[in-house]
């Protein structure tokens, strides 16, 4: 599944893993002890937020885009 959902991943000094945050889906993280084992878990909970929602019949809470603030010369 392919989502334009934003998955944010920080590292946390006091639990020494990679915390991330779902912006859209408030409430909802997940971990992983490398960057890549957190953006793997990343993406299976936005993908069972997005199943488990649409199931529901919630609706989803509109994907937030990047905008460049940069001025093309």
């Amino acid at each position: 599944m392919t989502s334009r959902y934003r998955m944010l991943i920080e590292w946390s000094e006091e639990d020494q893993v990679f915390v991330v945050t779902l912006p859209e889906f408030p409430c909802n993280r997940t971990h992983g002890a490398t960057y890549e084992e957190a953006a793997k878990n990343g993406k299976e909970v936005l993908e069972l937020l997005i199943e488990t929602w649409e199931q529901d019949g919630r609706p989803l809470p509109p994907p937030q885009f990047f905008v460049s603030d940069s001025v093309s010369a």
